[in-house]
């Protein structure tokens, strides 16, 4: 049985994405979804950021990718650099029509196409603190709980 149907009135979609960028954060949700990720779009994190994809790893890890849909797009955003004390890795993530020169060296890259994913670039590995991980963790853990109960509210008459 199906938990939930996509509509209009879906609570798990917002409206604030371009079409591109949907297709480019679908790709990256299912490649990661095959590397056993648990994934979670637009988290806002402790400094009032919102993260376009939060990817936590069977092993705890804490990926932060940052989708961009249009050379302006990454262009205009100079906020990224802040969601490197928020994740052990960052990435950047965009569609075939997007020169991949573009992206800074130090941060990983991945090309999405809509129906799947290449991590084309590893990010380096910077470890968060402890504390700050355990209250990502819980943050993540929380956010994705109650998206869940909307979301079945939604998809379900009471009487």
């Amino acid at each position: 049985m199906t938990l939930l149907s996509i509509a209009a009135n879906n609570p798990l979609v917002d409206g604030r994405q371009s079409t591109n960028a949907l297709l480019v954060r679908r790709g990256v949700q299912i490649l990661l979804s095959e590397m056993r990720h648990a994934v979670l779009p637009e988290l806002t994190l402790s400094n009032g950021r919102r993260a376009d994809l939060v990817a936590l790893s069977e092993k705890g890890e804490i990926w932060i990718i940052e989708v961009k849909s249009s050379i302006e797009d990454f262009k205009v955003d100079r906020k990224w650099p802040d969601y490197r004390l928020h994740c052990d890795r960052l990435f950047f993530a965009t569609h075939p029509g997007v020169p991949a020169e573009i992206f800074p060296q130090d941060c990983g890259l991945i090309l999405s196409d809509g129906r799947g994913a290449d991590l084309l670039r590893e990010a380096p590995v910077h470890l968060l603190p402890p504390a700050r991980r355990k209250a990502i963790t819980l943050s993540f853990s929380r956010t994705a709980a109650q998206r869940l109960m909307q979301a079945e509210w939604a998809a379900t008459t009471v009487s």
